[in-house]
């Protein structure tokens, strides 16, 4: 090829390159970006809304895996990024550390999910994390909420035992309270949604044993709850079922609130899913029931 025909083609390139449409990106610090934040030797991440501005407080959700899994999974699982961007939360996605095995898990109960007993403080990081989010990032502290599977619902319990300062709400699927009452004593309320299905066979609805250690019931668990809020015994008036699982046939799942006496605006509510399993084929409304009930509440 000639010189000239080099040129032309170089030409023809370069025109064609300047009134290609440019891409659109976003900053990897501002709206619409997945941040890693560095924290003490375990990165999480962090999601900013696409409606994210700087001085505009949000609500904060920090999302828990379960046992086994990690924070990637869970959020593939739930769908809360694109529920963050619609609905403007900062949405947090941390790891639990790892066993002997290479597990991923969270040192909540006695019965979920240390077993080899490392002791390692998970509470404490958690309250770390929603620390440092708050210190970089416009947080309305008064709607701090956590939501957690299985393993991760039973570290959301423990959060709003040893954290309730911090803590408005927490979301617990197939998970469960400390057996032991006497590790928790809440110092302010703290909204509760337990789900759980009947026919799990990991975390029994019922309750049972999990590592030789016992759990409590869903229905326990909440009772904990209404006491500690301060609810009477009273349900509120049924609501319309629910349909979460994408398995199940109609609107599988009944909804029972404790909300009469509850102190400082909280709610306690059990979403029995009937025959759900411990891994929900969660539908396509489940995350936006779950955010709809959590972002309701506030301090």
């Amino acid at each position: 090829m000639t010189r000239v025909g080099v040129l032309i083609v170089g030409l023809v390139w370069w025109l064609a390159a300047c009134s290609a449409a440019p891409p659109v990106e976003r900053p990897a610090d501002g709206p619409g970006a997945t941040l890693t934040v560095a924290l003490d030797g375990r990165p999480f991440q962090l999601h900013l809304p696409t409606s994210y501005a700087t001085g505009t407080k949000l609500p904060l959700v920090v999302l828990l895996h379960g046992y086994r899994s990690d924070g990637a999974e869970a959020e593939r699982y739930f769908g809360f990024t694109a529920e963050a961007d619609r609905r403007g939360f900062l949405l947090a996605v941390p790891d639990g550390t790892r066993n002997a095995r290479g597990q991923r898990f969270w040192n909540a109960t006695s019965a979920c999910c240390d077993f080899e007993r490392s002791g390692v403080d998970d509470s404490g990081y958690l309250q770390r994390l929603i620390d440092a989010v708050k210190a970089a990032h416009p947080v309305d502290a008064s709607r701090v909420y956590l939501v957690g599977h299985s393993n991760g619902g039973f570290m959301a319990y423990r959060m709003a035992c040893e954290h309730a300062d911090s803590v408005t709400a927490i979301v617990s699927l197939a998970g469960a309270v400390d057996l032991d009452a006497a590790g928790c004593a809440p110092s302010r309320p703290v909204g509760v949604l337990q789900i759980h299905g009947t026919a799990d066979d990991t975390i029994r609805f019922d309750g049972g044993t999990n590592g030789g250690q016992a759990y409590p019931s869903a229905a326990a668990s909440v009772e904990r709850w209404r006491k500690y809020d301060g609810c009477t015994d009273q349900a509120a008036a049924a609501s319309a079922p629910l349909d979460l699982d994408a398995t199940l046939p109609g609107a599988e799942t009944t909804v029972t609130t404790y909300q009469a006496g509850c102190r400082q605006g909280s709610l306690v509510t059990l979403w029995t899913i009937k025959d759900g399993g411990h891994v929900p084929a969660l539908s396509a409304t489940f995350s936006a029931s779950v955010l709809d009930h959590l972002l309701a509440q506030s301090r």
